[in-house]
């Protein structure tokens, strides 16, 4: 398959590229890096990165930006950062994508943890993945030509203790290559309208 890979330079992303490249053709796609750029916050960029690959079989996107901070310090600016950039990204992508897809393609999202377990300073996180895990399900039913939709829900990983530790504790966390498994299975399986939480 060809597939490509948004985020692929952030840390699940690696993992992701690691865990499918010996087996399918990948597209490295970043905000700055990568073989390509996008800007998912920017729908025309997002059109432009597909007019530019090319038809493919499927799409990975683990990318998007989240705001952390007390609830009484958030502002309508401060929550729009993972509105803009997490939620209204990835749906950019899923939007764009299932046009650029060939037949049985899919579309793998990434949402996380506080969608189901809230933390202090995460009510814009949880807002944000638990939207995305609703916006899978629902698409999932009316996307056409077999094209897949699938959501990854993962814990914090092991490998962002030393940033995202002390927003954390009490929670076990899961190394990127345990949370890329997850994307293959979303990839590579024939699910649709599953959220994968990587945490149970």
């Amino acid at each position: 398959m060809k597939i490509a890979v948004i985020g692929a330079t952030g840390t699940i992303g690696k993992a992701v590229v690691k865990q499918l490249a010996s087996r399918h053709e990948i597209i490295e796609v970043g905000n700055s890096s990568g073989q390509y750029q996008v800007d998912i916050t920017d729908i025309r960029s997002v059109e432009a990165l597909f007019a530019k690959i090319g038809k493919i079989d499927a799409i990975v996107s683990t990318a998007g930006k989240l705001h952390f901070g007390p609830l009484q310090e958030l502002t309508p600016e401060k929550f729009e950062i993972g509105l803009r950039d997490k939620l209204m990204g990835q749906i950019n992508l899923a939007l764009v994508a299932q046009h650029h897809l060939n037949d049985g393609g899919s579309i793998t999202l990434t949402s996380g943890i506080l969608s189901d377990e809230p933390i202090l300073q995460g009510v814009n996180a949880s807002t944000v993945n638990a939207a995305l895990d609703g916006f899978v399900r629902a698409a999932a039913i009316e996307l056409k030509r077999g094209i897949r939709i699938n959501v990854v829900n993962p814990t914090v990983l092991e490998e962002s203790l030393e940033v995202y530790g002390p927003f954390f504790y009490g929670f076990e966390a899961a190394p990127a290559s345990r949370v890329a498994q997850a994307y293959s299975r979303s990839v590579e399986g024939a699910q649709t309208g599953r959220v994968y939480r990587v945490w149970q």
